[in-house]
């Protein structure tokens, strides 16, 4: 006797729906861009709590300053490579409906005497407007954007940027502020390196530097030396005779309450590589905590690979080493 058949089998199953995600409100979302010397980079992002949720993110190498060290000027070819880029980013805000975003070019578009010639390209091409903003500038928004990262052990903190074309570096003394309110220290320096006098207990912003040099101008200048560790043997040097007046370098720091905070994609890149990473996952390395020796350790398995580290990346581990 055949078996009998359930009722109801053969029947389409009815599917079951996951609610789609809220669209967020345009109001509530910012978009911020960062053209440098090698690389563009935008974010789109809400706000939640005391940080951000990325709603969408573009990260391409234009190489925007290949040859600049020779010519002093953008190049046709990577004038059109970032323009193609920007035309992403644009297309996204558009997506997204972003009215509020802060667009920023730093290094390359400081330095090429046709920058301003560019900006305008841009913006006749993508619709967007650029800001060419200054070192200063740069090395502010570096800081305050670490201080969700600042230990409340810490008292003294160095920040660092590493770019393509320039590295910002920015010491500050949080001795005198209690522990907890280090943080909040930390982003009241919005306004400025030197902040209008304030009831809070204030970070001291004990020297910053920028100097013109990242991992782009540092491969331009050295592409001549033919071996991988006297390349950057040379990179090292050169690149620590520009930090030679930088006080926290040519004094001597103990490690105890002292923080170095990276910020670039050269930083994150070291982490990465540290975490083993095939992919990077910027939720693993966000916020990760590496020793100098560990910053050490990856920088000598580069150099077992015949690839030379960045010379910037090896002065700043010999800072926090001191």
């Amino acid at each position: 006797m055949a078996p009998r058949r359930p009722r109801g089998a053969g029947a389409f199953p009815k599917p079951v729906e996951s609610p789609a995600p809220n669209k967020p409100d345009p109001n509530a979302l910012y978009a911020a861009l960062d053209l440098g010397t090698n690389s563009c980079r935008m974010l789109i992002a809400q706000p939640k709590g005391s940080q951000f949720h990325v709603i969408d993110s573009f990260s391409k190498s234009v190489q925007l300053g290949h040859g600049l060290e020779r010519s002093g000027r953008l190049s046709r070819a990577s004038m059109a490579r970032t323009v193609a880029a920007l035309r992403v980013c644009q297309q996204k805000i558009r997506r997204h409906e972003v009215v509020r975003m802060r667009l920023v070019a730093t290094e390359a578009c400081r330095r090429a005497k046709n920058s301003r010639d560019f900006i305008r390209q841009i913006k006749r091409e993508t619709g967007l407007e650029m800001e060419i903003i200054q070192p200063e500038e740069e090395a502010r928004l570096a800081v305050i954007s670490c201080a969700p990262l600042v230990s409340t052990r810490t008292e003294q903190l160095l920040v660092v940027d590493i770019g393509g074309g320039s590295t910002e570096l920015v010491w500050i003394d949080l001795s005198s502020v209690p522990n907890r309110d280090r943080p909040r220290a930390i982003m009241r320096l919005h306004s400025g390196f030197h902040p209008p006098e304030s009831p809070f207990p204030a970070a001291k912003v004990v020297d910053w530097i920028s100097v013109p040099l990242g991992v782009a101008t540092l491969r331009d200048q050295f592409n001549d030396v033919q071996d991988d560790a006297a390349r950057y043997a040379l990179m090292s040097w050169f690149f620590e005779e520009n930090l030679s007046e930088f006080a926290p370098y040519k004094d001597a720091q103990s490690r105890e309450g002292f923080q170095i905070i990276g910020t670039s994609g050269t930083v994150t890149t070291v982490a990465a590589s540290h975490l083993g990473l095939r992919r990077y996952d910027r939720t693993k390395v966000d916020g990760l905590r590496m020793s100098s020796d560990q910053i050490e350790a990856v920088i000598g398995k580069y150099l077992e690979m015949g690839r030379p580290g960045g010379g910037a990346i090896r002065a700043l581990a010999r800072i926090g080493s001191r």
